[in-house]
């Protein structure tokens, strides 16, 4: 039988009537509710020497064996050879053009098999000598992040000092970032600005919300590049900038108005997109049934912001990936 990884735990009579997960929450310092439930499902917590479930009622008196590591050991990124396109780089930035589907980083909560392959950080570890530490052993280098199915431009920081610099630029708002975006209907303001805080969504924790009170403040702007209506729907093309870096801000603040950005099921925007009326028999054998952007679409096309050793102004631009291209093709070719 494996051997205890901590001393046993006597239950106390005041401890009575609570929950095994909830009293081990509150007992051992440094321990996430999840890891817990984790080394319940694994039968590593013993209860009087015997696997119990994490919603036991405790009695008092109880002994409590933990079998597996209290704590998950920490995360630390690894190299892999991953293609990267280098937009610009120098001895103390890089900045990258990140493509949909790759995460910035790894999650701490993912699983040990998949929480650490093919990110930005395990590319940027294996073509670059050095990364900041700033972030830790699971984030160096990173100043900012884009989302998974978001792509376009990323700075990253080769070193500590330059990291510094370029967070003070970030959290002065003196960062300027452009985004272009594809949203469902016609927004009828020609331009406009979002000003609405958000939080963490306390019914789906993968989601933001501006419904919620006490959030933090988000500012978005946009301008309509041009409107598109075919046997899909109406659409919006958008050119959005943000005075703020909030998760998930654009797709959140697009949604909020009713306008979800195109590819974004999280907030709204369907799956597929499917034609509205049924097409005649001379167009019906040309025709797209429905349309699928297997990502969202929203890419950093701009970022200026001041290099951290020189102040020099450095401004760059990537155009629109050509799934995007693509997309819009089809939009405007049906």
């Amino acid at each position: 039988m494996p051997t205890a990884s901590t001393p046993p735990i006597i239950v106390l009579p005041e401890n009575a009537g609570g929950r095994l997960d909830h009293f081990l929450a509150t007992r051992l310092e440094n321990i996430s509710r999840s890891r817990i439930q984790q080394l319940i499902a694994r039968e590593q917590i013993l209860v009087n020497n015997t696997p119990a479930k994490a919603s036991l009622k405790l009695r008092g008196g109880e002994k409590i064996t933990i079998l597996g590591e209290p704590e998950r050991p920490g995360l630390k990124a690894i190299a892999e050879e991953i293609p990267l396109d280098i937009v610009y780089e120098d001895d103390d930035l890089t900045v990258i053009n990140k493509p949909a589907g790759m995460m910035v980083h790894a999650g701490a909560g993912a699983t040990d098999d998949a929480r650490n392959r093919g990110t930005l950080v395990n590319a940027l570890l294996h073509h670059m000598k050095s990364l900041s530490a700033v972030g830790g052993d699971l984030r160096p280098g990173i100043v900012h992040r884009l989302d998974k199915e978001t792509s376009g431009l990323i700075i990253v920081a080769k070193n500590d000092e330059a990291h510094r610099r370029l967070s003070e630029q970030f959290a002065e708002r003196k960062v300027k970032k452009k985004y272009v975006t594809l949203v469902h209907g016609w927004i009828k303001k020609d331009s406009g600005t979002i000003n609405q805080s958000i939080s963490r969504d306390r019914m789906r924790r993968t989601r933001m919300t501006t419904r919620s009170s006490g959030g933090r403040t988000a500012v978005t702007h946009y301008r309509v590049d041009r409107q598109l209506s075919n046997k899909f729907g109406k659409f919006t093309l958008l050119e959005v900038k943000i005075d703020t870096g909030r998760t998930h801000q654009i797709r959140v603040h697009m949604a909020s108005i009713g306008h979800p950005v195109v590819g974004d099921a999280l907030y709204g925007a369907p799956r597929e997109i499917r034609l509205q009326s049924r097409p005649n028999a001379v167009n019906a054998g040309r025709l797209l049934a429905k349309l699928i952007l297997p990502r969202n679409f929203l890419h950093a096309a701009e970022l200026e912001f001041f290099h951290p050793r020189t102040g020099a102004n450095m401004a760059f631009k990537a155009a629109l990936p050509q799934e995007l291209l693509d997309f819009l093709d089809s939009l405007q070719r049906d």
